[in-house]
């Protein structure tokens, strides 16, 4: 499996006081480098994981910043971060596929439905 790592170095974050507080920070540049196996240098990049991350705070508030939708305890938090996985996994038609990705890896046969994912 290739497998790399790619860390983006920011710039100065503005103040506390300051209105662009909540303003991403500009990158300077990247570092990649290889972690197992021989990636392809031009194909290294955060995008999957970003795009899985925006899908994951859209859709499970627990994640996001500044929300009243905290859990107070861990259980709780892994509670719904599992049904969240489940639902996007077994449940959501993904636009691009057309399917489910359990359906586009071989994992499920049929879109679940919410009945079955939480008798399951």
């Amino acid at each position: 499996m290739d497998y790399a790592q790619q860390i983006k170095m920011h710039g100065k974050l503005p103040g506390p006081g300051g209105r662009d507080y909540y303003r991403p920070a500009k990158i300077k540049g990247t570092i990649s480098a290889a972690i197992s196996g021989r990636p392809q240098p031009g194909r290294i990049c955060t995008a999957h994981v970003e795009r899985k991350n925006g899908s994951l705070w859209q859709w499970c508030k627990r994640m996001t910043r500044l929300t009243y939708a905290s859990s107070k305890k861990k259980e709780n938090l892994r509670a719904a971060l599992a049904l969240h996985f489940a639902y996007y996994n077994l449940c959501r038609i993904h636009g691009s596929l057309r399917i489910t990705p359990a359906m586009e890896s071989g994992i499920a046969d049929h879109v679940w439905t919410i009945d079955e994912l939480v008798l399951a």
